[in-house]
């Protein structure tokens, strides 16, 4: 049984006409709860909790007791730490989204949700991740944007079955040689960091298909680059790169890519024969 309540500017949860026990999914998104409703964990069948967009500044210990969780959405919240807890939710398979609060840390316990396959923690206050977090084998979405991470745990090199992974506006210098166990990636997007050079290994991500750069301190590309033969864009935006590698021309299929404002780069003459093949270049 499904309840949804959203957008009714709720504190409290009504009196509801069933048994908490028949209940397996609520919705009490945009609405006006401080903290999350006792009744809510004594619905031991839950399967889908979402309290997004409320007045949260917590989660409380007894969020282990909804053991057959399998989606939780409490993005866009107050909430500023994660209880170890959250480790007793094992069933959690499909998502997990804690974007848009206070968070500063990521719990050990987060180890123990390996079912997971979609994790947002962005716009938090994150500086960095335990190294456990590579032990959520299952992701297949990761999102950190906007946070305060300068580097990334070399334990992801063990997230063998991650397709996106978002790391814009965050405080890194330097990426881990860790893509060359990560052979599905498709999306990496790295925008607004301190980045001065691009891993080698992410030449062997060959599924690649969209590259986001943008707005870092990169001067080189490395010459494997050309080897992510499924790239469509490349945003290169904003660097201060000097050259580019010729092999960029043996990515037969790409689509798009940008090299604005990069004012020292020699243009290579090979980029007409880019545009010929149905690039768009931006210079």
């Amino acid at each position: 049984m499904k309840i949804s309540l959203p957008h009714a500017k709720l504190n409290s949860l009504p009196d509801i006409n069933l048994s908490l026990n028949e209940i397996t999914d609520i919705n009490l998104f945009d609405n006006k709860f401080r903290e999350i409703p006792e009744e809510i964990y004594k619905m031991n069948n839950l399967k889908v909790l979402n309290i997004s967009a409320n007045e949260l500044k917590k989660i409380p210990a007894y969020i282990k007791s909804l053991k057959e969780l399998k989606m939780m959405d409490l993005g866009h919240n107050q909430i500023e730490t994660i209880p170890s807890e959250i480790e007793y939710l094992v069933n959690l398979e499909d998502y997990l989204y804690l974007h848009n609060n206070k968070l500063e840390t990521v719990p050990l316990g987060i180890k123990s949700l390996k079912k997971l396959k979609y994790l947002n923690l962005s716009d938090n206050k994150l500086n960095e991740l335990p190294r456990e977090i590579g032990e959520l084998v299952n992701l297949v979405e990761l999102r950190l944007m906007n946070n305060e991470l300068k580097k990334i745990p070399e334990s992801c090199t063990m997230l063998t079955n991650i397709k996106e992974l978002y790391l814009k506006n965050n405080q890194l210098s330097t990426l881990p040689e860790i893509f060359g166990n990560l052979p599905l990636l498709r999306v990496l997007d790295v925008e607004e960091n301190h980045l001065k050079r691009v891993p080698n290994s992410l030449s062997q991500c060959k599924k690649l298909r969209r590259l986001n750069l943008r707005n870092n301190q990169l001067t080189t590309l490395p010459n494997g680059i050309g080897k992510l033969v499924n790239l469509l864009e490349l945003d290169l935006r904003s660097n201060q790169l000097i050259e580019l590698p010729d092999s960029l021309m043996e990515i037969e299929g790409l689509e798009r890519l940008d090299l604005r404002w990069n004012h020292n780069l020699k243009i290579p003459k090979w980029l007409e024969k880019l545009e010929e093949k149905g690039c768009i270049v931006y210079l």
